[in-house]
């Protein structure tokens, strides 16, 4: 997959669920680089100071990471691995906070969105998006302000030495987020079983129908469905789809027919399936 000592991009500071991730991955003898935007993590890879990226593409309770999306398709980048983590979130404190000091949280959208319960509890707090979980708490603990507190997980708070204020506050024990291992070139990988890939398809009727079927027809699971607009196209889609068989030949010849009634098919990536 990679080497033992590769860099590896993530987007985030260190101590967030994505440098997790690479290490429960990839074992902690690589090198993880941090990345403070997914765009940068997507520059690190492309301008060499990275010979791999690891990115979230979606969480069981808040979907998927649009961004993400976009910037596959864009780069042309290979997925080649996934791996899907539990996603505890924490409330934290800098040292001598108590909770009756809070005034404001602060965090990754995606993280906000995954605790609505706890902030709507608190309906005086003010939400302030920051660009990952770690960083939010890194940032927090650094102001020694206590009226200010971050959600984010136990390894930033542990690596920034915050108070854990409340634990375990996101809305759904069964919180977890896929992460997929991006390479710069297309490799073949023994044992593949599941696919990505994004499709354009004609405007008519029944056009998604059709492109549907060569997934019944070679006994293909359809696991995921998502459109997202094209650029510079309005109010034109693309879909993305997860598909996955126990034969590879079966996914390769979906993709054969599908090809037949779709405008344009792009593979982004050809791996084997996890489960959660």
């Amino acid at each position: 997959m990679v080497s033992e000592r590769a860099r590896v991009a993530f987007q985030g500071e260190f101590g967030a669920f994505s440098e997790e991730a690479t290490i429960t991955m990839l074992g902690d003898t690589i090198t993880p680089v941090p990345c403070p935007t997914f765009d940068a993590a997507f520059q690190a890879l492309v301008s060499g100071e990275a010979e791999a990226l690891l990115v979230p593409i979606e969480n069981s309770l808040a979907g998927s990471v649009l961004r993400v999306y976009d910037l596959l398709v864009e780069s042309g980048f290979w997925m080649t691995a996934e791996i899907v983590i539990p996603i505890e979130h924490h409330l934290i404190g800098c040292p001598g906070a108590t909770l009756a000091d809070i005034r404001s949280v602060e965090s990754h959208p995606m993280a906000l969105a995954q605790c609505e319960r706890l902030i709507a509890a608190h309906p005086g707090w003010k939400r302030v998006p920051a660009e990952d979980t770690a960083g939010s708490a890194r940032d927090v603990i650094a102001a020694g302000d206590r009226s200010r507190a971050a959600i984010a997980g136990r390894r930033a708070a542990e690596r920034y030495r915050g108070v854990i204020l409340m634990s375990d506050v996101q809305d759904n024990r069964q919180n977890f987020t896929r992460f997929v291992l991006l390479l710069p070139k297309q490799r073949a990988l023994e044992g593949a079983d599941k696919m990505t890939l994004a499709m354009r398809l004609p405007h008519r009727p029944g056009a998604l129908l059709e492109a549907l079927k060569p997934f019944a027809l070679y006994g293909v699971n359809l696991l995921k469905i998502e459109s997202r607009p094209i650029h510079g196209c309005p109010w034109e889609y693309q879909f993305f789809v997860d598909l996955a068989a126990s034969e590879a030949e079966r996914l390769e010849n979906a993709v054969r027919e599908l090809r037949g009634v779709a405008q344009e098919v792009k593979v982004l990536g050809f791996y084997k399936q996890v489960s959660s």
